[in-house]
């Protein structure tokens, strides 16, 4: 058997699989800090708090021969965070999360200072990306600066709480914007021209490659064989494209997490600066894939139902009651935006509010918002995203009829609810594991789920409407948002 280890935004997942097929899940919540405007923190002892915790429950009900047929653990998690240690391995700071948007004007000197770095890095500078972070730091803290050693990856993090040494996968490496995508290694250059020094930097594995074996100490505390190996794993979104199958050409996925992803895999490297598509390193090596992602997947659902004081699901099952025309807009940028946008100031707010709104025509605005934000991620990638097969849709968002029609009907996808759309990263992970140790081949990798619902697109034109409204309030708000 083999455990995936997922350290998403919002909780920890250990996923427990024998040779890919899940059999046990354990899950711990996770909280962020807001420090001070654009911040975004969390703590990375309470990572691996959790992560010692989703690990012991996962095996708790196995009998010592079952635990001992646990053979590999592979790691995934959220990407572009800045986990700064010293050179005793002591984290300096909280760190940073991809969400964090202090560094926007770090993002304008770097463009400026290396105006190719879209093609190079795959993507244009961005304030969630982990080089601007940097820079940041060396201007705001040069006192934790100048004490680091090593900089990590999130779940590079827990990788070395795992197995005491300092590595990563091509796909996190790919989110920082230091590692050059085509030559699939670090760039000094974009090293030099962000404050970071190049031997800071952990190296880099493939995803099913053996970073190390499990701590002697932590082997005794969970009972598992010492000789269990810690497997690379991938950044979040090539993780969960693994756990679809989405590692060839033609093939993709969804994601409604905490962020939204629109991903589509392939064999070469195509990048796409001037829209914000992420062209990325895969976590398999020869492999990339294109990436609009979106800051608010569905997290603003969340955010609304806790405003409301309402659960997400009868919420959901009110607003499908509310007619089209009594619906506000919504901008859903409670953290800004990346794709299509690169816009890190815009914040969230409705529009059209009436003495009548009620908080389900403002739920069905929500949901509406979010399918609105794939709409436009379907329009950056262009021709690329016509005539695709069925793509699978992960993440808690996916759980949800009413959402993943509505991102159906606003983007024209076709999509299906995967068996096992819950796992998502955490069974990508598990796969890669079962890879190394020789439970899976990279042919099994590429084998696309059951679909266990389908949903086809049919926009209504009121729907289609409000799509153009929706996209000229932003146009409207953009100029209030930006600083002064």
């Amino acid at each position: 058997m083999e455990i995936g280890l997922d350290l998403g935004t919002s909780s920890v997942i250990a996923a427990l699989c024998d040779a890919g097929v899940p059999r046990a899940e354990a899950r711990r919540a996770l909280h962020s800090a807001s420090p001070m405007p654009y911040a975004s923190e969390q703590d990375p002892e309470a990572w691996w708090q959790a992560a010692r915790a989703v690990l012991a429950e996962v095996l708790e009900p196995l009998s010592d021969a079952e635990r001992r047929a646990v053979t590999a653990i592979g790691l995934s998690g959220q990407m572009h965070g800045a986990v700064l240690l010293d050179s005793a391995g002591a984290v300096l700071r909280p760190a940073m999360l991809w969400n964090d948007g202090r560094a926007h004007a770090e993002c304008t000197a770097l463009r400026a200072a290396v105006p190719e770095i879209g093609t190079i890095a795959g993507v244009p500078p961005l304030p969630g990306f982990t080089a601007p972070k940097l820079m940041w730091l060396a201007r705001h803290e040069p006192q934790n600066h100048a004490r680091i050693a090593h900089i990590l990856l999130p779940k590079d993090y827990l990788g070395f709480r795992l197995h005491g040494t300092y590595a990563t996968d091509p796909s996190d490496a790919a989110g920082t914007l230091w590692y050059d995508q085509k030559a699939r290694r670090w760039s000094e250059q974009l090293c030099a021209a962000s404050d970071t020094g190049p031997d800071w930097l952990p190296q880099v594995l493939d995803g099913h490659e053996v970073a190390g074996q499990i701590r002697p100490a932590l082997a005794a505390e969970l009972g598992l064989q010492p000789s269990v190996k810690i497997v690379t794993g991938g950044g979040d979104a090539a993780t969960g494209a693994v756990a679809v199958g989405a590692v060839e050409d033609g093939t993709g996925q969804i994601s409604l997490g905490t962020s939204g992803q629109l991903l589509l895999a392939g064999t070469r490297y195509q990048p796409n600066p001037g829209a914000y598509v992420h062209a990325f390193a895969h976590t398999l090596p020869d492999r990339w894939y294109q990436m609009a992602a979106m800051l608010n997947g569905a997290r603003p659902l969340a955010w609304f139902a806790g405003i409301a004081g309402a659960e997400i699901g009868p919420l959901l099952a009110e607003a499908a009651t509310v007619p089209e025309a009594r619906v506000p807009l919504f901008l859903p940028y409670l953290t800004g935006e990346r794709s299509p946008h690169g816009d890190p100031h815009i914040r969230g707010g409705f529009f059209g509010l009436e003495d009548s709104t009620s908080r389900a025509a403002m739920m069905r605005a929500v949901v509406e918002a979010v399918a609105f934000c794939f709409a436009d991620a379907v329009e950056s990638f262009g021709s690329a995203a016509e005539g695709l097969a069925p793509l699978p849709a992960l993440g808690g968002g996916a759980q949800s009829d009413a959402l993943l029609q509505a991102v159906s009907d606003a983007s024209g996808l076709q999509l299906f609810r995967p068996d096992g759309a819950t796992f998502g990263p955490s069974l990508g992970a598990a796969k890669l594991a079962a890879l190394a140790v020789g439970a899976l081949s990279r042919s099994d990798l590429a084998r696309r789920p059951e679909a266990l619902r389908i949903f086809a697109p049919a926009a209504s034109e009121p729907m289609l409407e409000r799509l153009q409204n929706w996209r000229a309030l932003y146009a409207a708000l953009k100029p209030l948002a930006a600083p002064h």
